[in-house]
């Protein structure tokens, strides 16, 4: 086992997290990567993180270098070059594109998913706004039923950036949100989660419960 070169801000709750973790068990990275477990809320940052990321966002990588990298999708760009097997970003071509376009469709539902929790545990009850609430998601709801209407069989081809930006998404609406019972709507979706989430990337990398 090699020693790690690398750094990863850490928390096992976070989405972004799970998709490097994820990728990082693919492409057999894993020991190259030590953790720092970072306990932060939107209003109490990680005071580590925040010397290595002026946003105190996780996730974020120290290079062996010193050099930080920030943003899942940088660092996930970064990582898929770092290894010998088939890319799972694809390099050029309209593939490249339609994957990118499909992961960043997985980040928005993460986005809205996240920006629903915090007005719910971050405000009092009579504070929180619930039209803002219902607007994400709307967002959520209209980014499942892209995928279930346009996705399924290219999320099933491979298992490549896409299919790990979704799988990653679903799983925190089932840890966070499981009032939302996206399967009832999606339920091509659902059976394709449902065989996804038996790799063992994703079972290793399971939110706490």
């Amino acid at each position: 086992m090699s020693i790690p070169s690398m750094t990863l801000f850490h928390n096992p709750a976070s989405p972004y997290v799970r998709k490097v973790m994820v990728l990082l068990h693919e492409t057999g990275q894993l020991d190259r990567v030590a953790l720092h477990d970072c306990q932060l809320t939107p209003i109490k940052p990680d005071a580590a993180l925040n010397q290595d990321n002026p946003l105190g966002k996780i996730p974020a990588l120290r290079l062996a270098d010193g050099q930080v990298l920030y943003d899942s999708r940088v660092i996930l760009d970064y990582l898929d070059q770092q290894h010998v097997g088939n890319p799972l970003i694809p390099r050029e071509g309209s593939a490249r594109w339609r994957r990118l376009t499909l992961a960043a469709l997985a980040d928005g539902i993460m986005d809205a998913s996240l920006l629903v929790r915090y007005e719910l545990i971050l405000r009092a009850p009579e504070q929180q706004w619930e039209p803002w609430v219902e607007g994400q998601r709307d967002k959520i709801r209209r980014g499942l039923a892209e995928l279930e209407a346009h996705a399924i069989a290219e999320l099933a081809s491979h298992f490549d950036i896409a299919a790990i930006s979704v799988a990653c998404a679903l799983g925190y609406l089932d840890f966070r949100h499981p009032d939302l019972e996206w399967r009832q709507a999606q339920p091509r979706l659902a059976a394709w989660y449902a065989e996804a989430s038996q790799r063992a990337s994703l079972l290793a990398t399971q939110p706490p419960v």
